[in-house]
């Protein structure tokens, strides 16, 4: 997320997820061709009615996809759907929790019903993968998979994703499968979180120093001093929220929480390097603190009034706009509003600094991100087809072409990239849709629009700063020596000159303000059908208070609130659930060093 939903910048994309939930853009387009077909073969492919380009597939159907981290609901449209079209026949109806009011109902509905989806994609942890198999909702795709080509490269991972199940077999594929050691950042030049400022103002209001979160505020109202209207004349805010994401907190509550090395294990933040576990309702909670943050900065004036009643689709337009100073995640922010247009006149986001940061930073897992995992549904009408359809998502074509707004692969070859000197290089094309954020598709490619037409899956199968056999290079082009080499713009250099480094993660190793939490595949247990309902009833409470405190009239309100909210859901057995997170939180932490120090996933 939060993992969930992305970008051109993979290094912020990318995280995702985890988390805490990512986005893309709900607008549609016309479908056009991903297979690389130019000219007039891609025309006569748009024509056709009948089989997949390859005649493989005679027979049309649409594919139900069950998607926990997809951002969009509905029939994928644009180059993906064609390129998916055109090699398999099929189209992808997307279900998403996410758009259909959150939360596990959707799921349960769907369980209930004895049809989850034909593609399921959702997390393997709580024993959601053993529910999967026992409730018979998803096939053992052993068989199926005899004959694959890329995904059985990754077989280590699979079977221990598949370890997490009593049955024999293959009923799932987990994400993010990375060759690189546990200890590197799996997110590339730009980590999932960070202190996202709009540069051209922080510049505007002197660089102003910050030596603790709260300095941000000050730093904040003086920037919306010096830049009080967007690019269309409407009024800046430091911050803007949504709903979209909520979960076990506020979800946006919980972002600057990361920039102290911590990160969200139900009702417990965890800190990446395990030295601290926090009840996330405690007085001195960093959970808390970001409340309290909030709440200063609403009475400042800072926090976006609309922000109770707006989805991401919306947030994202007012970033789009430059009506926001600042974003929790590079992803979001610079995806947005870093333009080359905007880049070259010295605007848009960069990281800044805050002293007694540590940002946490999710280690790369070599056994996959078994909370995210693809599974084929038991009532899928050709569950061989969709098992291609994997394995092309982990083959090097569809790695690359599974680009996203929170995801910074390099898209199609011929299109947004082409080998040059024996180096991967952004075309025109790619430069205008990878860094500028979208652009008009060509013709042979079926028209329409580049952003409207990525993938909606927000699926990553494979580490994006893994190497592409066919290349030699990263799957990311923001690691290209080339792609480095455009990064000289008035802004660039600005940032540069002032921070010292080159990059982002250049300048956060340097100054010791990062901290890894090495990855390690850990999954937490099945809970009991009783703290699963304590959960849920505590959840909403959290929520609700969260929001009602950041909104609260005057500080007394405030701490009225906070007692009322920490009273009502240790009523409700907020205890009772916080002991068994807690347990995972050190279980996790475990996991962790036992990859540290076995030097695997």
């Amino acid at each position: 997320m939060e993992k969930k939903l992305l970008s051109v910048f993979l290094c912020i994309l990318m995280t995702a997820f985890l988390l805490t939930g990512c986005t893309e853009n709900k607008e549609q387009s016309t479908a056009s061709d991903g297979e690389g077909t130019t000219g007039e073969g891609a025309a006569a492919l748009s024509e056709a009615s009948g089989a997949s380009a390859t005649g493989k597939y005679e027979k049309f159907i649409t594919v139900d996809v069950f998607d926990s981290q997809a951002n969009y609901q509905g029939i994928q449209s644009g180059w993906f759907a064609r390129a998916v079209k055109d090699k398999f026949n099929m189209e992808l109806n997307i279900i998403a929790p996410n758009v259909a009011g959150g939360g596990d109902t959707l799921y349960q509905t769907r369980s209930a019903a004895g049809d989850l989806g034909d593609l399921i994609l959702t997390g393997s942890n709580s024993g959601r993968l053993q529910d999967l198999v026992t409730a018979g909702l998803a096939v053992d795709m052993t068989d199926l998979l005899k004959d694959a080509q890329y995904v059985t490269q990754y077989q280590a991972a699979i079977d221990t994703t598949n370890d997490l199940v009593e049955e024999d077999g293959i009923y799932a594929i987990p994400s993010e499968v990375s060759s690189q050691p546990a200890d590197t950042p799996s997110e590339g030049l730009d980590l999932t979180y960070g202190p996202y400022v709009r540069w051209d103002a922080y510049k505007a209001a002197g660089y102003p120093e910050m030596k603790t979160l709260e300095d941000l505020l000050p730093v904040l109202q003086k920037m919306q001093e010096a830049v009080p209207t967007s690019d269309s004349k409407k009024p800046t805010y430091a911050f803007s929220f949504f709903k979209d994401w909520d979960g076990n907190m506020m979800n946006n509550a919980k972002q600057p929480t990361c920039l102290y090395g911590y990160d969200e294990l139900g009702f417990v933040l965890a800190k990446a390097d395990g030295s601290d576990f926090q009840s996330i309702i405690d007085d001195d909670s960093m959970y808390v603190r970001v409340l309290k943050l909030y709440f200063d900065a609403n009475q400042m004036g800072l926090v976006d009034p609309e922000s109770t009643t707006q989805n991401y689709d919306t947030l994202y337009a007012k970033y789009q706009d430059g009506q926001i100073l600042y974003s929790p995640w590079p992803w979001l922010g610079q995806a947005a509003y870093n333009t080359q247009k905007n880049k070259e006149a010295g605007k848009g986001f960069m990281l800044a600094s805050i002293d007694d940061m540590k940002i946490f930073s999710y280690g790369c897992q070599s056994t996959g991100n078994a909370n995210f995992t693809i599974s084929i549904g038991s009532k899928a009408e050709d569950p061989q087809r969709l098992v291609d359809f994997i394995d092309w998502l982990y083959s090097p074509e569809g790695i690359a072409m599974s680009a996203s707004q929170t995801s910074g692969s390099s898209g199609p070859e011929g299109l947004t990239w082409e080998m040059q000197d024996g180096e991967p290089v952004l075309t025109d094309f790619g430069k205008e849709a990878l860094i500028n954020g979208d652009a008009a598709m060509p013709e042979e490619w079926g028209g329409g629009s580049w952003k409207d037409g990525i993938s909606q899956l927000n699926f990553q199968a494979v580490n994006l700063l893994d190497i592409n056999p066919d290349t030699g290079y990263a799957y990311t082009h923001t690691v290209w020596d080339t792609y480095l080499e455009l990064n000289k713009t008035k802004l660039d250099t600005d940032w540069q000159e002032k921070m010292g480094a080159k990059t982002t993660l250049e300048y956060l190793q340097n100054n010791g303000r990062i901290l890894v939490a090495p990855g390690c595949g850990y999954v937490t247990p099945q809970e009991s059908s009783d703290i699963t309902t304590l959960r849920n009833q505590v959840r909403a409470s959290i929520v609700q208070y969260s929001w009602q405190m950041i909104f609260a009239k005057d500080e007394a309100e405030f701490d009225s609130l906070l007692k009322e909210m920490q009273d009502t859901v240790i009523g409700l057995g907020y205890n009772d659930v916080l002991a068994v997170d807690m347990q995972n939180a050190k279980d996790q932490d475990a996991a962790r060093k036992e990859a540290l120090e076995t030097g695997a996933d």
